[in-house]
């Protein structure tokens, strides 16, 4: 139970609130800093449990089990707390990148669920290409945005508009995870409602 691949999944879900802490304060650069390095350092321990786990043949029934769990909480602390500060916010739309989070959460908790039906059917829901991608975005959006806070003098300007590079690419690549979001999300639902009949 307590092998290396397990601890590094368990150290994420354990760092989420410490995490959440440090974005509590949306004017506070210094914690925005701290919080962009663990959050990096969570990804990365992301990577490395998965990777050691299958070289080391030490795949375990709790390692399948937390580690999807670890990655929704992370990632679900991470949008709802930026979304309370108020950081999902651009120009133009202001909040309206609220609804990208949504989705994207939505479809977490919709895919958790029907991967729970199906396991009791015995059938398994392979994690596609496209979904591997979308992973992607999300994880390169709520970094870039955590980090946009960081450095709120990192700005460029388009035509009038000064933007800080950090966010506009954040909220950009939110949209990219979002769409994504909704074309596995159906691709998942498909091969879902084959068995429901």
């Amino acid at each position: 139970m307590l092998t290396l691949p397990n601890l590094l999944t368990l150290s994420r879900i354990f760092a989420v609130p410490l995490l959440a802490f440090l974005l509590w304060w949306p004017n506070w650069e210094f914690g925005y800093g701290l919080a962009f390095v663990l959050y990096c350092l969570m990804g990365i321990t992301d990577y490395f449990d998965g990777y050691l786990a299958r070289s080391s043949g030490a795949v375990s029934r709790l390692g399948v089990f937390l580690d999807p769990i670890a990655d929704k909480i992370m990632v679900a602390a991470v949008i709802l707390v930026l979304t309370a500060q108020g950081i999902l916010r651009g120009p133009y739309v202001g909040d309206m990148h609220v609804i990208a989070g949504l989705v994207i959460l939505v479809r977490e908790i919709a895919v958790s669920g029907l991967r729970e039906f199906l396991g009791g059917l015995q059938v398994s829901m392979p994690v596609s290409r496209l979904a591997k991608w979308k992973t992607t975005f999300q994880l390169v959006s709520l970094g870039a945005l955590i980090l946009g806070r960081a450095t709120p003098w990192w700005n460029v300007w388009v035509g009038a508009l000064e933007i800080n590079v950090p966010h506009t690419v954040g909220l950009t690549t939110l949209w990219a995870a979002a769409v994504l979001t909704l074309v596995t999300g159906w691709d998942y639902l498909r091969v879902g409602l084959k068995h429901m009949d």
